[in-house]
């Protein structure tokens, strides 16, 4: 018997969808108060799950779902970078 590996989910803040959690984004902040997007998955700290997609950044950047969630200020730099990655 093939032991079928399990994929991990999570859900995007933004969507409410559950996506692969390669295909999203983590977003951190950190124990020193910083917000950085995670590429690794492993960075120490508060993460948030947001899907690759201009439409979840974009939803997440109006509603100020990150702010809340992460309970801090998140800058715009932030969802520049974001989108940047997408592109």
């Amino acid at each position: 018997m093939i032991k079928v590996k399990k994929i991990p989910m999570r859900l995007c803040l933004a969507t409410n969808k559950p996506f692969p959690k390669k295909e999203m984004f983590r977003i951190v902040r950190t124990p020193e108060g910083e917000v950085k997007v995670d590429d690794t998955g492993k960075m120490n700290g508060r993460g948030a799950y947001i899907s690759k997609s201009v439409e979840a950044i974009e939803i997440a950047k109006t509603k100020k779902i990150l702010d809340k969630k992460l309970e801090i200020e998140v800058s715009d730099e932030i969802y520049t970078l974001l989108l940047s990655k997408i592109k």
